[in-house]
């Protein structure tokens, strides 16, 4: 190897020098204790390292009458499964994996390691020695022994690992926030909305007592049928909503000829005819034209769209859209504007529409905030990972 690919490119001041060169086979060896049955078992994930099997939300097999034969795994030591798996935690994992720890404790951080193998680099690697790590197919310690590495003394290791560790905290806690309003916003849409059968919600704001009356929605809105080939094309994606279709990456594969295309103005509601029942719906921001796959609807006066493009995103409303329907197999079901406006749904006076719409809008900017920054620390620990690692 040259000079350049033994000297990082991001290094912590006061380091110099390239980087020792071995194979991995020299840094590592296999481990096989046996016979602990009392220990929790642990499973390798991508992101989480080795954690116990209780712990996780999908089932992982587990063969009691032979958890004799498992092997244990302690803290500093990696699991090879599918992935490089580090644990925090002592446990008992698989026979069918590897269970790796360093041949020299004193001149290897744990942690530095668990980066080094995290990092699109060193996964690159691996797919030129196996069929595919991404895949689910096996990783061959025998295979990976043989590749060459280059790493720093140990104190080096210890900063790099420290601060890639520390910033590994920093996005699981932009990861809690994030999830915690997902879940506020999904509990509140329950909580803000009157159950079947209901005509107040069981949470409302101060001021509000009035039932709320049904209508059908054919009485809240009419179709737009004017078409447009002039405007920006827009798109109406399932988790976001109306998106511009130049914001979303993906190729245009739509007609030169966009004459029959629907024009859509702020304040519209689109929605996808053949995935309504997906949900597949959003209030427009933009003025725009969106393909003839979609139906548009104009509110009538005394009707807040926003507020209704949260009730469309209701599960209980998402239902009710997935039975009125129309189709053979979910392959060809449909909701067109004529049906859709059949459907009877509660709704509050008009001020009461605009503050629960706004308190939706609050929240899906502050979930549009914390996924923005969680992106750009996943990007940063990214690049980080790509140049302080050789």
């Amino acid at each position: 190897m040259g000079k350049k690919e033994t000297v990082p490119q991001v290094r912590f001041k006061g380091f110099d020098g390239e980087w020792v060169q071995a194979d991995a086979g020299f840094i590592f060896d296999t481990r096989d204790d046996r016979r602990h049955p009392e220990l929790p078992v642990l499973a390798a994930t991508q992101e989480l390292g080795m954690v116990q099997r209780s712990k996780i939300h999908y089932d992982i097999s587990y063969d009691k009458k032979n958890a004799v034969t498992y092997k244990r795994v302690m803290p500093g030591q990696f699991v090879i499964q599918g992935v490089f798996a580090h644990s925090d935690t002592e446990g008992i994992t698989s026979p069918a994996y590897t269970v790796m720890d360093f041949k020299d404790k004193e001149t290897h951080d744990d942690y530095f390691w668990k980066y080094v193998f995290a990092s699109d680099r060193f996964i690159k690697r691996l797919e030129t020695v196996t069929y595919g790590i991404r895949d689910g197919r096996s990783i061959h310690y025998a295979d990976f022994k043989e590749l060459n590495f280059a790493f720093p003394k140990r104190e080096e290791q210890e900063k790099i690992g420290r601060f890639l560790r520390e910033l590994n905290c920093l996005i699981s806690r932009r990861q809690e926030k994030y999830e915690k309003v997902r879940h506020l916003k999904k509990a509140m849409l329950e909580k803000m909305f009157p159950e079947d059968g209901a005509d107040v919600p069981e949470l409302r704001f101060k001021g509000f007592t009035e039932a709320w009356k049904r209508r059908k929605l054919g009485d809240c809105f009419d179709e737009r049928q004017e078409c447009s080939a002039n405007g920006e094309l827009i798109s109406v994606t399932i988790q976001s909503g109306i998106k511009k279709f130049s914001e979303l990456g993906r190729h245009d594969h739509s007609s030169e000829d966009k004459s029959h295309y629907k024009k859509v103005e702020i304040g519209d509601i689109a929605y996808n005819t053949m995935r309504m029942w997906q949900g597949a719906s959003g209030y427009s921001p933009y003025s725009g034209i969106l393909s003839p796959a979609y139906t548009v609807i104009v509110p009538r006066p005394g009707i807040n769209s926003l507020f209704f493009s949260y009730v469309f995103k209701r599960p209980a409303m998402i239902h009710q859209f997935q039975l009125h329907s129309q189709g053979i197999t979910s392959d060809t079901w449909n909701l067109k504007y004529p049906v859709f406006s059949e459907i009877v749904c509660a709704m509050p006076d008009d001020k009461e529409q605009e503050q629960i719409a706004e308190y939706f809008a609050q929240l899906d900017r502050l979930i549009d905030l914390y996924r923005l920054e969680l992106e750009k620390l996943q990007n940063l620990k990214k690049a980080l990972l790509d140049k302080m690692v050789v």
